[in-house]
């Protein structure tokens, strides 16, 4: 069973950027040519409820008061960094799509970046083939990066790795095209 961290309702300044890759995640971002997955903000809970509907927010496990503050103060250290993501992406989930939004006030939302939690395999599949092909696209274009928000098992079926909330992997495509972790990205 995963451990979920809960992080402190006060601010979060500056976050704490962690990587075994020889690059600082600073540097990469500006480099670019890299896919940021953030898995979204604090939403209480596990899974969504029976009644749950996508696109029906009142029926998902939403952003609390210190997810939103969370998902603010991501937006906050890019700005401060002077960082702005060519792309942002969002699974559909509404703890997602909100992280993005309070964060970058901007997404896309890509159903590819939604919990595979009830989709069959074979959708599962495509789901992560599009994905893969998506980061071999950014990894390619050097000079601009990606946001992409998103769910823990997501993260975990795409590179076998989890993440807290609000915490993210830098992804970028190995040579044989496989998507590689360059690090991990977390407020701190």
């Amino acid at each position: 069973m995963l451990q979920r961290r809960h992080l402190l309702a006060a601010p979060l300044v500056l976050p704490a950027l962690l990587t075994g890759a020889q690059a600082a995640p600073l540097d990469l971002l500006r480099e670019g040519g890299l896919v940021l997955a953030l898995r979204h903000a604090l939403a209480p809970g596990t899974f969504d409820p029976p009644e749950f509907k996508l696109g029906v927010c009142s029926t998902q496990r939403n952003l609390n008061d210190v997810g939103r503050q969370q998902a603010r103060d991501i937006g906050a250290w890019f700005q401060a960094q002077r960082l702005k993501p060519a792309r942002v992406r969002s699974s559909p989930w509404c703890r997602c799509v909100d992280t993005a939004q309070l964060a970058f006030g901007t997404h896309e939302a890509w159903p590819a970046l939604g919990s595979p939690r009830g989709a069959t395999e074979a959708t599962n599949a495509e789901s992560l083939e599009a994905l893969r092909a998506a980061i071999r696209s950014a990894s390619a274009q050097r000079g601009r990066f990606e946001v992409w928000v998103t769910h823990m098992f997501v993260l975990a079926d795409l590179v076998g790795q989890n993440t807290g909330v609000s915490e993210g992997l830098l992804l970028r495509a190995g040579a044989d095209g496989a998507p590689q972790v360059l690090g991990r990205w977390s407020l701190g």
